[in-house]
């Protein structure tokens, strides 16, 4: 199993917004250690989730072996 990701960034960030709107400040400012720990962790968080959807793609894939026919006959109306 793969270390977990550090999401404190994200969290952090989050809190910095979340304070900005409440002091009804027009703007944010983070500095470069934290922009990078937050860009990192964005970066891995992507990677993370395109992984899990690729493995779970190939689990849907290896159990559609079933294939699925279709006829069209044209119908029918009947007047009775």
């Amino acid at each position: 199993m793969p270390d977990p990701i550090n999401t404190i960034p994200i969290q952090q960030f989050i809190q910095q917004v979340k304070a900005a709107e409440l002091a009804q400040q027009r703007e944010i400012k983070i500095d470069i250690k934290n922009a990078k720990l937050l860009a990192l962790c964005l970066a891995e968080l992507s990677a993370k989730l395109l992984e899990d959807y690729d493995a779970i793609l190939s689990k849907v894939q290896s159990t559609q072996s079933e294939e699925i026919v279709i006829k069209l006959d044209g119908g029918g109306f009947s007047n009775t």
